[in-house]
Parts: C-alpha cells; sequence; structure tokens
C-alpha cells in the first residue's frame, strides 16, 4: 500500500471575536471543527475552501489569505492530514440552502468557548489554527501555485 496523506482545506472565519465553526457528527461522535473537508480531484485548494464553506454552512466565502499549512497525524488510525487553512470572510446564509449530511449547526464561538470545549475538537488543528490566526499568521493566497499539464513554470 503506497502512503499518500489526505488533503483537506479548512476556514477560519471571524467576525467580531468569534469563529465560525461546524458541529457536527463524525466517526459516530459529535464534534467542532472549523468548516473543512477534503480537496476534490480536479479542483484547486481555494475551490475546495470555498466549496467546502459553502456546503457546511451555507455562507458563500472569501479566502483573504493562508493562515498555515499542517502535517498532522490521527493517534488513533495513523491516517496523516495535510491541512491547508485559511481565512477570509463569510456572507449571508443562503435562503434555502440545506447544509452536508451530519451537520447540526454552525456556532459563533469565542476562544474561551472553543477551549472550553476542548474534548469535542475533531482534531488539535482546530485550536491551532484559531491561535495561528490570532497570532497574525498569514500568507499570500498566491502562495498556492496549481500546476495543471502543460502549464508554464
Amino acid at each position: 500500500m503506497v502512503w499518500a496523506p489526505r488533503v483537506t482545506v479548512a476556514a477560519v472565519i471571524e467576525h467580531d471575536g468569534r469563529f465560525l465553526l461546524v458541529d457536527e457528527t463524525a466517526d459516530g461522535q459529535r464534534v467542532l471543527n472549523q468548516p473543512a473537508g477534503h480537496l476534490d480531484p480536479g479542483e484547486s485548494l481555494i475551490d475546495a475552501v470555498v466549496r467546502e464553506v459553502l456546503e457546511e454552512t451555507g455562507r458563500p466565502f472569501e479566502p483573504e489569505a493562508v493562515v498555515g499549512i499542517y502535517l498532522w497525524t490521527h493517534p488513533d488510525n495513523g491516517l496523516t492530514f495535510l491541512r491547508v487553512a485559511f481565512c477570509g470572510r463569510v456572507g449571508e446564509r443562503v435562503p434555502g440552502r440545506a447544509l452536508d449530511h451530519g451537520i447540526h449547526d454552525t456556532p459563533w464561538l469565542s476562544l474561551p468557548d472553543l477551549e472550553a470545549q476542548r474534548a469535542r475538537h475533531r482534531s488539535p488543528l482546530v485550536e491551532r489554527c484559531v491561535r495561528d490566526y490570532l497570532a497574525g499568521q498569514r500568507h499570500p493566497l498566491d502562495l498556492l501555485e496549481r500546476v495543471v499539464a502543460g502549464g508554464t513554470p
């Protein structure tokens, strides 16, 4: 078997000191996560995070910067994830837009509220991304270069 990390994207979205999270069921447990998900075939990282935020929160997302790129191995199952975390702004919820299966709510939580629910975080990346965002960690979106077959260097 070939080792292949799973590529995921996540959005750190802050408004008035609160962060938009997703309360979801994953692996049979109720957890908190940023709006996040897997990169689909043929998709750019930016397109993936825009799609995932819309699917999980019902809100359009405009990425502004990359907060960080994180490599994490799940201690229980050994799966490795490469997460690209973005920050940006969301619009209002699209009326009538259904959320992905397994999403219960999309709460806005302050850092102390998030810390108080640490046992429910889907992974340690949830709090780490928020802390890096609060520390001012930002990288330009053009850091992420998508190269297509036959493309110029």
